[in-house]
């Protein structure tokens, strides 16, 4: 579950199979690959070729960075920055599975936490461009036991509905008794039995909660006619290539998917919240959300119009650099700049996805033993455009 303030991969060169294949830790390219050609196809930026002093450049700054946030190799994740949709740099270190010893490459999927809300969003939005669903409708006109008449799919996007937090209901043994798995349609049974009064009248506020995205994974259900691990699966993962990413299954993949560790390595318990989806419970790594980030630049995947819709702020009730558009938050300054970006925490995964939309730059920071770190790479911004971001004296950036 995330309740972070802080969104939206490509193949690995010749470079992989130098002395960089002997640890499989660290994998530096400027070239497009073999999997990022076939996969993106027609996503892909048509760029020239990023020069070598560009690239040399910032991989000098990126492995300070790097360095400082994750020395000795701490990280147990991974890290990649793409200009283009050309990988500058990225790495990755530690275990998946310490008891185990499965280590993490480039191909480990890690659960992406809440960066899964922007996958979720963008599910809704192809299908709003399919015509068979609008902003606009009313959620119980999809749902028809949701007992809110007011809230609307626009709402539960922007987090504006008022809905109360399902991770605090369904801890109440009154409620719900937690040796049990809860699942998203128990959510909406539980919401439809106990008309559990709203944080605010929708619309009045922004208020970010899970429950949003767990009751629009149920809106891609009637609508598509499929479980929503099968339609993230067709509408998003197999179009894109993405072919390390999966919505977790608690009865399937329990035993295989990567484990989740609290900072001195202790195993997180699975607990009763562990099944449900939407909000979070996505496993991707890097590479794959980057081959999303470039499919976002393309009208082929998504209508430019409702891409504009997306990165836009809806919350404007007080003054700030903050805001929320449709599955995405951002930072937007007097200047007229722009960041979008994500961040996620469930158990001991913390994930973090950042979108320079003007400089087509992407930045994601994955790791499955808890950490705050992975929050910070938003600060790597004004590597690359003039962002008015105020650095800490120990931020290495050159």
């Amino acid at each position: 579950m995330t309740f972070s303030k802080y969104i939206y991969p490509l193949l690995a060169s010749a470079l992989f199979f130098t002395s960089c294949q002997e640890k499989n830790k660290q994998i530096a390219s400027n070239e497009p690959t073999e999997n990022n050609t076939d996969a993106l196809s027609p996503y892909s930026i048509k760029s020239k070729k990023l020069p070598a002093s560009y690239v040399n450049s910032k991989q000098e700054s990126l492995e300070k960075f790097y360095e400082k946030n994750w020395p000795n190799n701490s990280m147990n994740g991974g890290f990649l920055v793409a200009k283009n949709g050309q990988i500058i740099f990225e790495k990755y270190e530690g275990k998946s599975n310490f008891s185990k010893d499965e280590a993490i490459d480039a191909n480990t999927p890690l659960h992406i936490a809440s960066v899964s809300k922007v996958l979720t969003a963008t599910a809704i939005l192809r299908l709003i461009d399919r015509e068979k669903l609008h902003l606009e409708d009313k959620v119980n006109s999809l749902l028809p036991t949701f007992p809110y008449d007011e809230i609307t799919i626009k709402m539960l996007l922007s987090h504006r509905s008022g809905l109360p937090n399902y991770a605090y209901f369904a801890d109440d043994t009154k409620v719900w008794n937690r040796s049990k798995m809860l699942h998203n349609q128990d959510i909406l049974d539980l919401l439809a039995q106990h008309k559990f009064g709203l944080y605010f009248k929708p619309d009045r506020k922004f208020g970010y909660c899970n429950t949003n995205y767990a009751i629009l994974a149920l809106v891609i259900e009637k609508i598509t006619g499929k479980n929503y691990r099968e339609a993230m699966k067709e509408m998003i993962f197999e179009p894109l290539g993405m072919k390390n990413t999966f919505v977790y299954d608690y009865s399937k993949d329990k035993e295989t998917a990567s484990l989740s560790y609290k900072g001195n390595k202790v195993l997180y318990e699975l607990n009763h919240l562990d099944d449900v989806y939407g909000d979070k419970n996505i496993y991707s790594t890097p590479r794959d959300l980057l081959k999303f980030d470039m499919a976002t630049y393309s009208d082929k995947f998504l209508n430019p119009v409702l891409v504009s819709e997306a990165f836009k702020g809806y919350s404007y009730e007080h003054r700030g650099t903050k805001n929320y558009g449709l599955g995405i938050r951002m930072l937007e300054w007097e200047t007229g700049e722009q960041l979008f970006y994500h961040n996620g925490w469930w158990h001991g995964n913390t994930s973090s996805y950042v979108k320079l939309k003007k400089d087509t730059v992407a930045l994601f920071a994955i790791s499955n033993k808890y950490t705050l770190k992975t929050y910070k790479i938003w600060k790597l911004a004004p590597l690359f455009g003039t962002y008015p971001i105020k650095l800490d004296k120990d931020d290495v950036i050159n």
